[in-house]
């Protein structure tokens, strides 16, 4: 049995990784996906204090109140940003680091920052209020059909805070020995195509890529259980 934490990207809630979350419950695992503060079920809390350090201790928070150990810890796309900076803080309770599509920042960077430096990044949305950046079309994420559908009902807008603050990172997470990028090329986002680069070239991780959509998790969930078990447990 593991003890598995799944954490969703911008604009989406724990509610993405369902079909993922219910594969590893039946095969015996302990899963949590938390949705961030101002998503989802949470969106009702939204407010210009919810910044990058919020969403951190939201997952940090995960680890340390259900007394987890040897957790496998996901990202998806925005979601790396909270991801690294638990796995920073708490990086002797983390066994395994999965990052599908997502950001792996150093010290100092903003997704804002990390999505801008790099050139042919599709700009979010400005938001109207100065706070609440608004999800773009479920079709960007590789969806189509009844599932399109679903998530358009589900999205909604991000706190602009925790995507401008920058993460301040000790570099514990580094000494996570099991690291693995995943990249979905059918998402056109070249930010991810450097962290991608960067793992394939550090024996530290292993590093995936293919033309899958950006939210596979959602698309093929028993195509992502398979690439846990056969990386992490």
């Amino acid at each position: 049995m593991a003890n598995i934490v799944l954490v969703h990207g911008a604009f989406h809630g724990g509610w993405c990784w369902r079909g993922v979350a219910d594969r590893l419950t039946a095969a015996g695992h302990r899963v949590f996906a938390p949705t961030l503060t101002g998503l989802g079920e949470r969106s009702h809390l939204m407010s210009h204090d919810v910044n990058l350090d919020v969403h951190i201790a939201d997952v940090a928070n995960v680890i340390a109140w259900e007394e987890l150990d040897d957790v496998i810890l996901v990202a998806h796309s925005y979601g790396g940003m909270p991801v690294t900076g638990a796995a920073d803080q708490l990086s002797d309770r983390i066994a395994a680091l999965v990052y599908l599509d997502a950001f792996t920042p150093d010290d100092g960077q903003s997704a804002m920052a990390v999505r801008s430096a790099v050139p042919g990044f599709v700009p979010l949305a400005e938001p109207e209020d100065g706070l609440r950046v608004a999800p773009p079309p479920a079709k960007v994420f590789g969806l189509d059909g009844e599932m399109h559908d679903w998530v358009e009902r589900r999205m909604t807008p991000h706190p602009l805070p925790t995507m401008t603050q920058p993460i301040r990172l000790t570099g514990s997470w580094h000494g996570v020995a099991n690291k693995t990028y995943v990249r979905c090329r059918q998402f056109p986002a070249p930010y991810f195509d450097a962290y991608y680069q960067a793992a394939a070239d550090d024996p530290d991780w292993t590093a995936l890529a293919d033309d899958w959509p950006h939210n596979i998790m959602m698309t093929d969930p028993d195509w992502f259980v398979s690439l846990l078990t056969a990386h992490t447990l």
